[in-house]
């Protein structure tokens, strides 16, 4: 059965951030991922982590001015400095949380900035930062993200993202392959799946309903024949990764809307 990871960013919405974490755990989940945990000190995660015998998996880089409309500094010419500035503020909460991943935004393409000159200014972030982290021994990670939801962000497509990743050479540079964008931008996801975990260079998997993005059994995708693919391509491969759920509860604040909505969830376990 594929491990699954609680987006705590998504997921609880109705709780206060540190609450989520119990939550969580008492659905049953062993591991959390989220967008950022800057807001919050290392030492009040790492306590909420152990209190419920949860394993930080992924969290991302400092995007820039979030609030600002901001997704990342890694393709952005100009913004080298801040980029490396933020790497070493993940880096350090990465090894404190005992946390393997951190994702780097690729960041929106500026206004009349060709895509080759971004890409070039990508590629020599990317180097620098899977460089420092594997000083720290942790993975960097960069995801495809679909237009519809970010407008002009750099990285889109699953070859790219793997062409990047061949580009920099570095062991530690791996795709986050998120199910919801694949869908929305190539499809044929199953075959991706059986493509790409083999390779090695998917570090992590993420998952949601295509197109509302609420749980994974509403919407397009076929997350059972998923699963199963998962399974199998991993069992021919060795895949160890987790599956991140990274979706909005269709109950939204209802208090224990998220725990209502994961019946997909307990049918999965009950049946793996």
């Amino acid at each position: 059965m594929p491990q699954f990871a609680a987006n705590l960013s998504m997921l609880y919405p109705e709780l206060a951030f540190l609450d989520r974490f119990d939550a969580a755990a008492k659905d049953g989940f062993q591991a959390v991922e989220y967008l950022f945990p800057y807001d919050f000190s290392k030492e009040d995660i790492v306590a909420r982590l152990k209190h419920n015998g949860l394993q930080q998996v992924l969290f991302n880089g400092p995007p820039g001015d979030w609030a600002g409309g901001e997704r990342g500094l890694a393709c952005l010419p100009g913004r080298e400095g801040e980029f490396r500035e933020g790497i070493a503020k993940a880096i350090d909460y990465a090894v404190a949380l005992d946390c393997p991943r951190i994702h780097v935004m690729a960041g929106l393409v500026p206004e009349g900035l060709a895509r080759e000159a971004a890409e070039a200014v990508y590629v020599e972030n990317l180097r620098w930062a899977a460089a420092e982290a594997a000083k720290a021994g942790r993975d960097v990670l960069i995801e495809p993200i679909n237009t519809r939801d970010i407008p002009r962000f750099f990285l889109n497509r699953q070859d790219h993202a793997h062409q990047i990743v061949e580009t920099v050479g570095a062991a530690n540079l791996k795709v986050q392959m998120d199910l919801y964008h694949c869908q929305i931008v190539e499809g044929d996801v199953a075959m991706k799946l059986r493509q790409y975990l083999p390779t090695g260079r998917v570090g992590h998997l993420q998952i949601a309903g295509v197109p509302e993005r609420h749980e994974p059994d509403v919407g397009e995708q076929n997350y059972d024949y998923l699963f199963g693919v998962i399974d199998e391509v991993s069992a021919q491969c060795g895949w160890q990764g987790w599956v991140g759920c990274e979706y909005r509860p269709r109950r939204g604040m209802e208090p224990g809307g998220t725990s209502a909505g994961l019946g997909w969830l307990r049918d999965w376990r009950q049946r793996a």
